[in-house]
């Protein structure tokens, strides 16, 4: 993706990090006004290289389908659903925008990105059967999750994912919900065919070993973007209107450097991720299937296990995890310096207050970080009874970086999801946090839009361009159902996935 053209002059947008959110802002961007002038850095030699790169995040297509961590249930027993509903109709307008580049020839095969794979939430003993009961009858009440099964059936559930009945009874108090619409989505993949897109249809590329040290205000309300081109060690100077941090990890220290107030407070902290991977392709063949447990007390929600099928390079694959591991790092490719660097005086009270609340995650961490291979064995026994230690080995996933902020009453929380920290004025914007990310970028990226060029949002062609690339962008659900149904029943069509 790297190109011999010179980097100079002024730019309308600049974009830091070659991962799924820049490639989303960038191609969007373009797609409704293609005079805009986009410069894309990125310090690896490639593009999707971290948090987008498919072996580094679950790649669920995250619709809230089996994500029991949203779907919280209330001291007096009500299930709340509110941000099951917000995070499915943020990935409904991903798939919408996805629809959009099928149908204008931009992308041709949706199947070498994504698949139809059934997403299950599962549960064993009373209690957790009845959380599950509970569930279901609330998420069915509501138009985007209808059609979702539940069981406890064995003969059912040996059908919708045989690999796990094996070796169990009858005695056995489990219970299981499906979607036949639920997706896997290879974001690797499709990072790198958004920036396809950029560079031959809209002369856009990426530079590659091109790092941004430091972005400064300029008299003229621009940004001056230090840049360090890692190859030739060569310095570069440009200016932006507009800048967006999309660099995974490596965001909160760059808007750490950015001279507006709306950054203080924030702080980081990282997690590691690991993956027990299937070795056997017979096993791997058992299972098609997302499907997700309930998380350990004391777990973090990014932690829900699940025994994951997921295509990748061409072929099917079966994960079993997450494990959490620790790094000092921000970014896989990071430092382990990273952590102390990020320390300031003003996120200080947020970093000692979110340490001081959060001592079970830490003991929790530790805990994960002390299991060796027989351990983590034990954990996928759960789900598949018979699994053998020679069939699996453990793989490094990506490095989160999950948001710290200024909280009044405990000093500073911790945050497990995605935020956008952003000037007064929207000319500089950085995505701090974690999952559900990579699913959720189309919704962010037009938020991202509103707040860095609000008067073009609000004209007519910007308005009509959106609703052609994603029709529900500024639409309620709840209050154009009949229109929404046949809006994702075309998106299943042309993305080949199962129909709702």
């Amino acid at each position: 993706m790297n190109s011999s053209e010179k980097i100079n002059g002024h730019y309308d947008l600049i974009c830091v990090g070659g991962g799924i959110m820049s490639a989303t802002l960038a191609l969007m961007l373009k797609l409704i006004d293609s005079d805009q002038k986009i410069l894309i850095l990125e310090r690896l030699d490639r593009v999707a290289l971290e948090s987008s790169a498919a072996w580094n995040n679950a790649g669920t297509g995250h619709s809230a389908f089996c994500e029991m961590n949203y779907t919280p249930e209330n001291e007096d027993g009500s299930i709340d659903i509110s941000k099951a509903i917000k995070v499915c109709t943020q990935f409904e307008k991903s798939k919408q925008f996805w629809s959009f580049l099928v149908n204008h020839n931009l992308i041709g095969n949706p199947k070498d990105f994504m698949h139809p794979v059934p997403h299950h939430s599962w549960v064993e003993g009373e209690d957790n059967v009845e959380f599950l009961k509970k569930r279901v009858a609330e998420m069915t009440k509501h138009p985007m999750f209808e059609g979702m099964q539940f069981s406890e059936d064995f003969k059912e559930m040996e059908q919708w994912f045989p690999l796990m009945m094996t070796g169990r009874n009858n005695s056995e108090k489990i219970a299981a919900t499906r979607m036949e619409l639920g997706t896997e989505v290879n974001y690797g993949v499709l990072t790198r065919t958004f920036f396809k897109i950029l560079e031959e249809k809209f002369d856009t590329p990426v530079f590659t070993l091109h790092e941004v040290e430091d972005v400064d205000p300029t008299k003229d309300e621009d940004w001056l973007v230090k840049i360090k081109n890692l190859k030739t060690k060569e310095r570069i100077h440009c200016d932006a209107e507009h800048v967006f941090i999309g660099a995974g990890g490596g965001a909160l220290p760059l808007l750490q450097k950015v001279e507006i107030d709306e950054k203080d407070g924030y702080g980081g902290f990282p997690v590691s991720g690991e993956w027990l991977i299937c070795k056997n392709r017979a096993i791997i063949e058992k299972h098609h299937a997302k499907v997700y447990g309930k998380a350990e007390v004391g777990a973090p929600p990014m932690s829900m296990p699940h025994l994951d099928t997921r295509y990748i390079d061409g072929k099917q694959e079966l994960l079993f995890g997450p494990f959490a591991g620790f790094s000092t790092k921000f970014l896989k490719e990071g430092s382990f310096f990273d952590l102390f660097k990020s320390i300031k005086w003003d996120n200080i009270p947020s970093m000692w207050g979110v340490f001081w609340h959060n001592i079970p995650l830490t003991k929790y961490l530790i805990e994960q970080v002390r299991m060796g291979h027989e351990d983590r064995m034990q954990t996928l026994r759960k789900f598949v009874k018979d699994a053998k230690s020679e069939d699996w080995e453990l793989k490094v996933a990506g490095q989160r970086v999950q948001i710290i902020k200024r909280d009044k009453e405990e000093g500073g929380t911790l945050e497990f999801g995605t935020e956008v920290v952003h000037s007064k004025d929207g000319r500089i914007t950085a995505l701090l946090g974690a999952s559900p990310g990579a699913s959720v970028a189309v919704a962010i990226m037009v938020h991202v839009l509103d707040f860095a060029f609000p008067q073009q949002f609000k004209s007519e062609k910007w308005q009509q361009k959106l609703s052609e690339m994603v029709p529900f962008w500024n639409k309620e659900i709840e209050e154009n159902t009949e229109e929404f149904k046949k809006v994702r029943f075309k998106c299943s069509e042309t993305l080949q996935i199962n129909l709702p």
